[in-house]
């Protein structure tokens, strides 16, 4: 099964993301790496590349940012997690990871579930 990572600058915003996934979808390996290692504000390397590695199960890793850094850290940690499928999804977090983790529950393929995801990007509230 395909695995999320929600990558913020707020522990606090990363871990409210992964309650709401897991609300819609528990079976999907979802990760939090949100906030600096001593807790502060930012992103983390390690976080990341920890998160990556927690939820690939061998159908890939969809990485979700919230802005910024934390798109840069995602880079870095990608580039050096060579020989795993990872896909970086330039999505708004809530509704990507919401719409992945449901495409992902029912089975979906990585290549499928960025495509879907493309039209996330442009969802309309009203």
């Amino acid at each position: 099964m395909v695995g999320l990572v929600i990558i913020s600058h707020s522990r606090a915003l990363a871990e409210g993301v992964v309650e709401l996934v897991k609300m819609i979808a528990d079976d999907v390996p979802v990760a939090a790496a949100g906030g600096r290692d001593d807790g502060g504000l930012g992103t983390s390397f390690e976080k990341i590349s920890r998160a990556i590695e927690e939820t690939d199960g061998g159908d890939g890793v969809i990485l979700l940012m919230d802005m910024g850094s934390a798109v840069m850290t995602a880079e870095m940690a990608v580039e050096n997690m060579e020989g795993r499928e990872i896909i970086m999804a330039d999505v708004p977090i809530v509704e990507g990871a919401v719409a992945a983790a449901a495409e992902a529950s029912a089975g979906s393929s990585l290549k499928d579930i960025a495509a879907s995801l493309d039209e996330v990007r442009n969802i309309r509230k009203f």
